[in-house]
């Protein structure tokens, strides 16, 4: 029903006042002006929609119907404005993030933690995936805001900051390797068992072009699609795994892991990065966790090599 507000304004003073001419006098306008309005709302409606009685005017049943969806949509009204000025104070709304699984722990107990603390009424939806999960969930507006490691260059993302966070390599303080202190070559690490990624990952695919640059072939004993399974693995001093060194930050201040930096260029270049569509308009809410995260990401460092 395509009915002007105002028109439906005039109806409903009219009602309440009694009569047209009184009703014409709150309005400030012509009585003919309101008995032009009431008329053309009941060609609209094809129906009448007040009748005339020896005290004033009454509404028709039609009226009455009509009264009825007024006082519904002035509620919507107000409900509607409400919940706007509550989602515009960032009491209410839901932002979603994809992150990396190394992410997780450092992510909930700093930047997730005090904007929860300060925007309590905001609910957050955080999923994890590889590479290729995030970039595709931040395309296709599956998610509001990205956290990946390693970059990938395309057309539809936005880098909103970025943070150094090199590939090192990750094993038990028992391991031949554990003891030194020079960066491990790729020949080194490579003649050694090892726990990887399954293909696809983003941190395999920087693994597999080191490998292939420096033309050796590693000893992958171990493939899997969980960083558990990797930390595990090197902490059992069965083999090496490759991680970023923020993944593992809990088991390295604990003494159970040691990271070992690995002499090649690109791992030593790795990135965090935090992203979103290009294109995308962010609500207030989303914009402020932005602020949240990019202040951690800038401060975030991983444990020394």
């Amino acid at each position: 029903m395509d009915i002007p507000h105002q028109r439906l304004v005039y109806f409903q003073v009219t009602v309440a006042a009694g009569s047209i001419r009184r009703a014409a006098a709150r309005l400030d306008i012509a009585p003919s002006a309101v008995s032009r309005q009431i008329s053309l709302i009941e060609e609209a409606l094809a129906a009448p929609l007040v009748e005339r009685t020896r005290d004033g005017v009454q509404p028709t049943p039609v009226g009455e119907m009509l009264l009825d969806y007024i006082q519904q949509r002035e509620k919507l009204d107000q409900a509607f404005g409400e919940q706007l000025d509550a989602y515009q104070r960032l009491e209410t709304g839901e932002i979603r993030l994809i992150i990396g699984e190394g992410f997780v722990g450092d992510l909930i107990n700093t930047p997730l933690r005090a904007f929860r603390e300060q925007y309590p009424g905001i609910k957050l939806k955080v999923d994890t995936g590889s590479m290729q999960c995030i970039i595709d969930s931040v395309v296709e507006d599956e998610a509001d805001i990205g956290l990946m490691y390693h970059e990938r260059v395309h057309p539809q993302l936005r880098f909103w900051h970025s943070s150094p966070q090199p590939l090192v390599a990750l094993m038990s303080p028992e391991h031949p390797l554990a003891g030194g202190h020079h960066a491990l070559t790729l020949e080194e690490v490579a003649a050694h068992p090892l726990a990887l990624w399954g293909p696809g990952h983003g941190v395999r695919q920087l693994m597999d072009d080191g490998f292939n640059d420096a033309g050796v072939r590693p000893q992958t004993v171990v493939q899997t699609n969980s960083m558990e399974v990797l930390k595990q693995a090197a902490r059992s001093h069965l083999c090496i795994t490759l991680l970023p060194a923020f993944a593992a930050a809990r088991e390295l201040s604990e003494g159970v892991l040691v990271a070992r930096g690995v002499e090649y260029s690109t791992f030593r270049e790795a990135r965090a990065h935090i992203i979103t569509r290009v294109g995308r308009r962010m609500p207030r809410a989303s914009l402020q966790l932005l602020r949240h995260l990019e202040c951690w990401i800038t401060s975030f460092r991983c444990p020394d090599a």
